[in-house]
């Protein structure tokens, strides 16, 4: 069940063509029209995660060693995270990076501070060579990631290169906090900070870059680039106040020469003597208390590669090494890399075989400091597993895979490219660690030396790190579908709920493409990546259940699919030789498109089931007989960069077109003739992707979606007049990085918009506006004065920063009578103040708050609940309102 994480990463490739500055010459379609008109202040917007939980690869944990439940994860392309211990939860902390600075969504590395563990570092970059065109940076945050200060590096780092499992490269001294180091790539060296990560100098005195290449013959940059630094870990006992500490340990991308150590505070650095040779170290974590230095070795890099490993254990007094490997070298298929020591047990160390496949991960443990080890499975008798532990995948049951493999395989998998691994400092029986799909852990650890079962569970809600391909909004059925790179794709009956399931029968390793009949929203078509194929399948339940279809000859991968208004033709625009094919039934035989050429984008009409569109090269094509034949049609679109183009439901011909390139046509395109003209949206300065949603209340031309920059301002927008005007609805705190693969509104339900992101899963917004899915209105009656007792509210904080915070109310009916309406108020004991206020309408003045129901939520049967959220601000303390009222009596606490 090998997942790559470089689909969805290397979306870089693509990306680079429109992320370089340039100008936008005028385009040879249609004139402008009169110039759009912007409104500089967002829509009410409240945004949330569509749950996948995970789906991608979580390289780092990192607890913090001196306080309780202070614990962070780093994932390859999908940011950073902080864990709720009250909500069981991760917070992501990285969602305000922008357009420009997507690379930053990718965390090579990330150090906690012990002396201080208000402040919290992340060294960003997605890639190394040209994919990435931005530098790295290290972020330093001293309200543990709520808000960030940036400090920009002279070169790159790889978040998403061969060897992100390895580190951390990042580590703060654990006395004189201002002291940072980082291990840097591409022959850059090891770096260090003394103000707190504010400013870097490299450390001149550390002459070995590290060379190690995972291939030195790869002319893109990727695996060709240099391992560099790899590890850096400060020996604690070697310190004392605030004194900075003089022992540390650096681990180098170099199989001869792999551990460096100062023993004067970085002044010079000296080659450890003795250490073995022909591996690199991933890991090199100190147990200061037991003198003991514990190294994992892979002949490779990782995350995905890796035939031979070692461990060792190095006495920091005597420099004695000493092989600990838990398998006999002949028996070795595999590298080590997850490394962890138990803080409260001296001598207790497990280890991971990362890169063992089939038939699943291992991992290793020991309580004598490595003298002797035992599994978490062996073999009882051939093909059958005896295993230490139960999986229990109940909250996250699609990653089974939907498999039923043959033993000694089992699903769900233990895991694979498990690289981070981590026993709680605190807490003996908590261990987590990540694997290329999720966060698995258990609390109960220790029955492993006792040889009682425990139990490991996904622990991976609030991290959302799927890369987003395609979206589709039926107007029936499940309200969205998505694509996704690594784990194919998802139908979503409850955006708040993990799917069960994720597509099989086929199981895409990534989807590229959707489409459903907008006149039969039942029958869907999808494809997508699969090695040996089939890559194109059909549903005729609304996505519940698929079966693939035949392909042409020459199909390498999904490209892009159309199903036509009624459901009953298809086109397939699939990667490789075949070109462009038309079918009608599902997908039994396929007939070659004539006039469109091989590797054209292409779509369909949403009214006339006999008309498809296509697009390449700055050229449009339109087919009037089902697919079998294609024209020409409007040229001088743009012909560089991502180009995405979909149809209006309900009109016929009715093409929005969206994508170019900063030094060439970029912007957004309107037809209404089919395509055989097109007029540039004047004010659109550059669109990447166009969708559709609920008309405005009052309005009879469908909401537009567009992720774009509009006024020199990057977002997402909105327009209700059919591009006439447009408003930006999110926020610079809500801006997800990289966001123009694809977009869509819901037709069901006005306001809503769901965004694609690459590497933070589906995001979507709801308006409080009028009308909007989870606000507007004034509607509805107040409930009268309720008995004592009869409501019940939980208010949480979801986020804090300096001067504001945002926060969830939910209030429970726990009479025996439905409201028809509810109004809720208290008073903030320390003079907060409501801003925006979403699912429900503010009034009230300063610090006195009530909060009526919106016009759809009013109606509150007994046991029932509603919720809505607000933004505030605050100043010297932001403490929880005490007492919460509803039509005059006292409701308790939840």
């Amino acid at each position: 069940m090998r997942r790559p994480r470089l689909l969805a990463g290397l979306a870089g490739l693509a990306l680079t063509g429109g992320l370089l500055a340039g100008a936008l010459p005028a385009g040879a379609a249609e004139p402008d029209a009169a110039p759009a008109r912007t409104q500089a202040a967002a829509a009410s917007y409240s945004w949330k995660n569509v749950r996948v939980d995970g789906g991608g690869f979580v390289p780092g944990l990192v607890f913090n060693r001196t306080e309780k439940n202070l614990l962070y994860a780093r994932t390859d392309i999908g940011g950073a995270y902080r864990w709720d211990q009250a909500g069981s939860a991760w917070v992501p902390l990285l969602d305000h990076i922008g357009w420009d600075d997507w690379g930053h969504t990718g965390v090579v590395s990330l150090a906690s501070d012990t002396a201080d563990p208000d402040r919290v570092y992340a060294a960003v970059g997605t890639y190394t060579n040209d994919w990435d065109p931005g530098t790295g940076a290290v972020l330093r945050s001293a309200d543990r990631g709520a808000t960030w200060q940036r400090a920009d590096l002279p070169f790159k780092l790889g978040g998403n290169m061969p060897g992100r499992g390895m580190g951390e490269r990042l580590a703060v001294d654990p006395h004189d906090n201002r002291i940072l180091y980082l291990g840097a790539p591409s022959g850059n060296g090891l770096w260090r900070s003394t103000d707190s990560g504010a400013t870097w100098a490299k450390v001149t005195s550390f002459t070995n870059p590290g060379g190690y290449q995972q291939d030195p013959t790869d002319t893109s940059g990727y695996n060709s680039d240099e391992q560099g630094i790899v590890w850096v870990t400060f020996d604690e006992s070697t310190g004392a106040g605030a004194t900075a500490t003089k022992t540390i340990y650096v681990g180098v991308g170099d199989k001869e020469n792999a551990v460096y150590r100062s023993t004067d505070a970085g002044a010079t650095w000296t080659r450890l003597a003795g250490q073995p040779t022909g591996y690199l170290a991933h890991k090199g974590v100190l147990d200061a208390g037991n003198g003991y230095l514990y190294l994992a070795y892979s002949d490779t890099a990782g995350p995905y590669d890796g035939g031979k490993g070692k461990v060792y254990r190095y006495a920091t007094a005597t420099g004695e090494w000493k092989d600990i490997t838990p398998v006999a070298e002949a028996d070795t298929y595999h590298g080590f890399s997850g490394l962890t020591v138990d803080r409260q047990h001296p001598g207790t160390v497990m280890v991971s075989a990362y890169s063992s496949w089939w038939p699943d991960t291992q991992l290793f443990r020991t309580t004598d400091s490595g003298t002797t080890w035992t599994r978490a499975w062996d073999y009882s008798a051939y093909p059958t597993r005896s295993n230490r532990y139960t999986m229990d995948v109940s909250s996250v049951p699609w990653l089974t895979w939907g498999g039923d493999p043959a033993p000694p395989e089992q699903a769900p998998k233990l895991g694979w490219m498990t690289e981070a691994l981590e026993i709680d400092p605190f807490d003996s029986d908590r261990m987590l660690y990540g694997t290329g799909a999720t966060v698995y852990g258990t609390t109960e650890l220790t029955r492993w030396d006792t040889n009682t079962n425990f139990t490991i569970r996904p622990m991976v809600k609030g991290l959302e790190e799927t890369a987003v391909l395609d979206l589709v909004s039926p107007p029936s059925g499940a309200p969205l579908i998505s694509a996704l790179g690594d784990v194919g794709g998802f139908r979503h009956t409850d955006l708040g709920a993990v799917p069960p399931m994720m597509f099989t029968a086929p199981n895409f390793t990534s989807t590229t493409s959707l489409d459903y009949a907008e006149t039969k929203p039942d029958v869907l078509v999808r494809s997508g990546h699969l090695d040996g194929g089939p890559r194109v399948a059909f549903s005729t339940d609304n996505g519940a259940h698929w079966f693939a279809g035949q392909e042409p000859a020459g199909v390498t991968g999904g490209g892009t699919v159309a199903a036509a208004a009624d459901g009953g033709r298809f086109v397939w625009s699939p990667e490789g030789t075949a070109g462009v094919h038309a079918a009608t039934g599902y997908g039994t035989s396929w007939t070659p498109s004539a006039g469109i050429p091989a590797g054209a984008a292409v779509e369909s009409d949403r009214v006339d089931p006999k008309t498809f569109y296509g697009f390449h090269g700055g050229t449009f094509y339109a087919s009037a007989d089902g697919g079998l034949t294609f024209t020409a049609k409007a040229t001088g679109l743009p012909a560089k960069g991502n180009v995405r183009f979909k149809a209006i439901p309900g009109r016929k011909g009715d093409i929005w077109l969206a994508g170019g390139a900063p030094d060439a046509a970029y912007g957004l395109w309107h037809s209404t003739d089919g395509g055989a003209t097109f007029t540039k949206v004047s004010g659109v300065d550059q669109a990447d992707a166009v969708g559709f949603g609920k008309a405005a209340p009052n309005a009879s031309y469908p909401a537009l979606y567009s992720s774009a920059k509009i006024g020199g301002v990057r977002g997402i927008f909105r327009s209700t007049d059919a591009g006439a005007t447009w408003v930006r609805v999110n926020d610079d705190a809500h801006q997800w990085g990289w966001t123009g693969a694809t977009i869509t509104g819901d037709p069901r339900v006005y306001g809503r918009v769901y965004v694609a992101t690459n590497g933070r899963g589906i995001i979507y917004g709801d308006t409080s506006e009028t009308g909007g899915g989870d606000g507007g209105g004034d509607g509805g009656t107040d409930p009268g004065t309720p008995p004592a007792g009869a409501c019940k509210v939980a208010y949480r904080i979801t986020n804090q920063w300096q001067g504001g915070f945002q926060a969830d109310v939910t209030v429970t009916n726990t009479s025996a009578t439905a409201w028809t309406g509810w109004t809720l108020g208290w008073t903030f004991p320390a003079g907060q103040t409501v801003g925006q206020m979403w699912n429900a309408t503010p009034a009230g003045t300063g610090s006195a708050v009530t909060a009526k129901n919106a016009g759809w939520n009013g109606a509150v049967a007994a046991g029932g609940s509603a919720s809505f959220g607000f933004t505030g601000s605050w100043t010297g303390s932001n403490p929880v309102p005490a007492v919460f009222t509803l039509g005059g009596a006292t409701c308790s606490a939840a």
